[in-house]
């Protein structure tokens, strides 16, 4: 059967998740409710993060088998065609190896957090954004963040409910930037915990606001006890905003999937369970 690799974009705020449940719609569920519209036959859509409720994508990217070969473009604009009215959008379709997989051959995830810094509240971008009216000091939390970088035991920083086998994880990045008024934050590695991303913004939030030091913030991580760190930020600022593969990984049919799978396994930010997430 033809595998496609699918870019999307979504806006999460309707969704339970990325992941199928009983609860409430997800993206998942409406992503191949189109296929079957489409195609007549029904297949599961596999993702590479399972964002949680109210996260949103600008570059989620999975992987569907189709019953027989479909140019791209027709793929991409079907499945669009189907997918209305929910706000989740195929950007791009391409065919590649059945041995390539959106979650386990990923090598990096890329997310983005948005904090409206100012003392209005946000009108265009509400569900959006998280609201903080209080300045923040981007210097201040970039010293923060940087004790985060490298590999570490991120118990201080994920969900109490985090399903991964291990809490240690190596973040590859992590750095806040100031846009006018708005301060964005990305974070990158090749996966992540249960809400690691959205608890690491909420404890930054607290340094750049003045109510943490940066020592604090490292006291914290080396506690390894939730109750230590920030609170967790919103997930309406989260972004999956990109998720990249080995070069010529989609020609070659996949990666060796030695032990740094379990890695990928407990992925991710987004919503490590059917519970949810990020």
């Amino acid at each position: 059967m033809p595998r496609y690799k699918l870019l999307l974009e979504y806006d999460g705020g309707p969704f339970v998740g990325w992941q199928r449940q009983a609860r409430g719609p997800s993206v998942q569920e409406v992503l191949e409710a189109a296929v079957l519209a489409f195609t007549g036959r029904r297949a599961e859509v596999a993702g590479a993060g399972r964002t949680d409720a109210g996260v949103h994508a600008l570059g989620q990217v999975a992987h569907v088998d189709l019953e027989r070969a479909w140019p791209a473009d027709t793929v991409r604009a079907a499945l669009n065609d189907h997918l209305r009215p929910h706000p989740v959008a195929v950007l791009a379709a391409e065919p590649v190896h059945d041995g390539f997989h959106a979650r386990f051959d990923a090598v990096e995830r890329r997310y983005l957090y948005r904090i409206a810094n100012r003392r209005s509240a946000p009108a265009l971008d509400r569900g959006r954004v998280w609201h903080v009216p209080r300045p923040l000091d981007v210097e201040a939390m970039n010293r923060a963040a940087a004790l985060l970088v490298g590999h570490h035991d991120f118990t201080s920083f994920r969900d109490v409910h985090c399903q991964a086998r291990s809490p240690v994880k190596t973040l590859d990045a992590l750095e806040a930037v100031r846009r006018g008024g708005e301060v964005v934050l990305e974070a990158r590695a090749r996966s992540f915990l249960h809400h690691q991303v959205r608890a690491m913004v909420g404890t930054l939030k607290q340094v750049g606001e003045g109510r943490w030091t940066v020592a604090r913030v490292a006291a914290a991580l080396a506690a390894r006890d939730r109750a230590a760190a920030g609170p967790t930020a919103p997930a309406a600022g989260l972004y999956l905003a990109e998720v990249r593969y080995p070069p010529r990984l989609e020609q070659r049919g996949g990666a060796q999937r030695d032990g740094g799978a379990q890695d990928l396994v407990d992925d991710d930010e987004g919503g490590g369970h059917a519970g949810g997430g990020a």
